[in-house]
């Protein structure tokens, strides 16, 4: 594979790497699996119980777990052909999928804050008195 295409194939892989790390994670459909990790992130006895399962809450952490998943499933090597392909593909990977979710988060955090803000100029205008029109 030539190095355009290596790096357009960089850039795509990294997006289903990341809405798969964001999206387990951190959104509502795995809320109670999220959960029972956090748990077991803090009671568990063992550290390396501890460390499983906090990897396993963390968008980053999990998105090494997703991006081993790819590379396996896809073959994808990144400028060389042999096993440090794979190394440097996936440590280029997590980079990418991780940048795309700071970028995410990034946009629903200013969404939000905009929604916020909407919401409280609508209630400041419930409350204030409309203009009164004077009738000469």
């Amino acid at each position: 594979m030539d190095l355009p295409t290596q790096l357009l194939w960089l850039f795509v892989l990294a997006i289903p790497i990341a809405c798969i790390s964001w999206t387990v994670t951190n959104e509502e459909l795995f809320r109670q699996m999220n959960t029972f990790f956090v748990k077991r992130s803090h009671d568990s006895r063992s550290f390396a119980a501890r460390k499983f399962f906090y990897m396993l809450t963390c968008e980053y952490c999990f998105s090494h777990y997703i991006t081993f998943f790819f590379l396996i499933l896809t073959g994808y090597k990144l400028l060389l052909g042999d096993w440090r392909g794979y190394l440097i593909a996936g440590f280029s990977l997590v980079w990418i999928a991780n940048v795309y979710m700071s970028l995410y988060s990034f946009l629903r955090t200013d969404i939000k804050k905009e929604k916020v803000e909407v919401r409280k100029e609508e209630k400041e205008l419930e409350h204030t008195d409309p203009p009164k029109l004077e009738i000469p």
